[in-house]
């Protein structure tokens, strides 16, 4: 469109104050190529005094649909995200921390990064995601520390399980869906399906056995949690011995078995069903299983990755409890739970790098010979920007750099990243036979758009020791780690594994001898998860606190 004329613009405040609106999010059609327009919008607007989203800062992207999508949910988010942040600001920052705001208060990113305060509350979009998003950092964190850089990282909770596959190092897409809205930033590619340890158990119209994704969430729970009254994943695996009723919570809290067994016994009656417990609990494992099984596919196999090069690291309040089962489906040689799994996430977010994502759409043509000069130009461009944004926000110390193109074959309308270099357009047709099963390497490529993530280390970083610290162990399980008992020897309850109870070890975690071989069946107890090992596996803690399960 052509530039607005001063009377439009002046009349422009008047025409949006009517609506009285919270915030103001501003979209042109060609704005990644010339934001002149945007500019002018939105200086004619700041007399309004409201948050404003305008789209080429925010993401300076073509596609003006996922573009306008994200700063329209920017927008939403904004007065939320800005009354909040800004209230926690002012309640924990004391005298001496207002001289230096950065010190006190920074803030996880879905793209598995931190960032300053301010920068959050303008551009809220980007952390929409950063509680899974901490989880995946933690777990390339942990798993690192006991020598594996390429993982599976399964975050099973009450409402959901979250599953991303980390190739020596976690990768942020670009492409991305909220509640049915596309979200163009960075994000972590992290995959999540409806099974947690409180998703509902039913019988559908057909009499087939189905778990989630509706779930009984906090209030009114599961069952054993004392008023649930419909059957959850976490009552199965309660009646099947999986959960240990005494050691739940550190044995701070005592699951309700009796409750459970009669409570989901009169369901079964109601529902007509000729199951016994044990039967219809075991079924629930399975269906919870199959679903989450699909999703480490979804992020494994249908990309184009083998899973036995992995190692499945498993952590959330329940993700200990199904690991070794989805590992030994998909042959994954060995599962880690880190230590205090249900805190992981936090973890993650506590260990990260400052990150910031820059991006800029180019749509240049590509044969075998790439324009240099021009892409060097361009990324110059992108990394003095982050360089200014960065010391604005005063962090210090060396800033890091990782340059991708998004490429495509002329004529799709998809794209993969791919790591700049001289070989890029070889680079590209590999990653497309390995993603797609096929390459056409003397068709023409497109340069789509160029994106540099630039990376300080935080000082938080420092708390992940090395993979030989002997004291480490120690330091991550605190607060709930205790003295080894040399006489320590562990309970034998009956669990159901494969349809027969067996007489099982039941261990606490902070009592297991470091680097000592056990064999299962045995359930390993701790104050933030339960682990659950099947016959025949060995395990053991290495000297990082991992634990550790030999699958294959």
């Amino acid at each position: 469109m052509e530039h607005p004329s001063p009377q439009e613009l002046g009349n422009l405040p008047g025409r949006v104050g009517e609506k009285d609106p919270e915030a103001i999010a501003i979209s042109f059609l060609f704005s990644f190529a010339n934001p002149a327009n945007e500019r002018a919008v939105a200086k004619a607007l700041r007399s309004l005094a409201l948050p404003i989203s305008v789209s080429h800062e925010v993401l300076p992207e073509f596609r003006e649909y996922e573009r306008t999508s994200t700063v329209v949910v920017n927008a939403y988010l904004q007065p939320v995200m800005q009354r909040y942040l800004e209230s926690l600001a002012s309640r924990l920052q004391t005298p001496t921390a207002k001289k230096n705001s950065r010190s006190t208060i920074f803030i996880m990113q879905s793209s598995g990064g931190i960032t300053a305060l301010e920068t959050a509350t303008r551009e809220p979009v980007r952390t929409v995601l950063s509680g899974p998003a901490g989880g995946v950092v933690g777990a390339a964190a942990a798993a690192r520390r006991s020598g594996f850089d390429e993982i599976i990282s399964f975050d099973m909770g009450g409402t959901s399980t979250d599953v991303a596959l980390i190739d020596r190092e976690p990768l942020a897409s670009s492409q991305s869906e909220i509640a049915g809205l596309p979200v163009g930033v960075p994000m972590l590619d992290i995959h999540t399906v409806g099974a947690g340890g409180g998703s509902l158990a039913r019988f559908d119209i057909a009499g087939a056995l189905r778990v989630g994704p509706e779930s009984a969430g906090a209030d009114p729970g599961p069952i054993c949690y004392g008023r649930g009254a419909l059957p959850t994943v976490t009552d199965a695996n309660l009646i099947l011995g999986r959960l240990q009723p005494h050691r739940f919570l550190g044995g701070e809290f005592q699951l309700d078995l009796d409750r459970t067994r009669n409570t989901v016994r009169a369901w079964l009656k109601a529902q007509k069903s000729t199951l016994s417990l044990e039967q219809f609990s075991a079924g629930v494992i399975r269906v919870a299983s199959a679903t989450m099984e699909k999703a480490l596919r979804v992020v494994s196999i249908e990309r184009g990755h083998d899973p036995r090069r992995f190692t499945l690291v498993a952590f959330g309040g329940a993700g200990g409890l199904h690991a070794c089962e989805l590992a030994q489906a998909l042959s994954i040689p060995r599962v880690i739970v880190p230590a205090m799994p249900g805190a992981l996430s936090a973890f993650g977010i506590l260990v990260s790098d400052v990150v910031k994502d820059y991006s800029r759409t180019v749509l240049w043509r590509a044969t075998t010979k790439l324009p240099l000069s021009r892409l060097q130009e361009e990324f110059t461009k992108l990394s003095q920007n982050a360089q200014r944004d960065i010391r604005a926000e005063s962090w210090t110390g060396a800033i890091g750099e990782r340059r991708t193109i998004d490429v495509r074959y002329r004529g799709q309308g998809y794209e993969l990243n791919v790591p700049f270099s001289r070989s890029l357009v070889a680079d590209f047709h590999q990653a497309h036979a390995q993603r797609y099963g096929y390459s056409h390497p003397g068709r023409e490529v497109e340069l789509v758009t160029l994106r540099l993530r630039a990376t300080v280390k935080s000082p938080q970083a420092k708390t992940v020791t090395s993979s030989g610290d002997t004291d480490s162990r120690n330091a991550a399980e605190a607060p709930y780690s205790k003295s080894p008992r040399s006489t320590y020897n562990p309970d034998y309850q009956p669990v159901h594994f494969n349809g027969k109870a067996l007489k099982t070890a039941i261990h606490e975690r902070d009592q297991l001898r470091v680097e000592k071989k056990y064999t299962g069946p045995a359930i390993v107890t701790e104050y933030s998860a339960t682990t659950v090992i099947p016959p025949g596996k060995r395990f053991f803690t290495d000297r990082t606190g991992n634990l550790v399960i030999e699958i294959q």
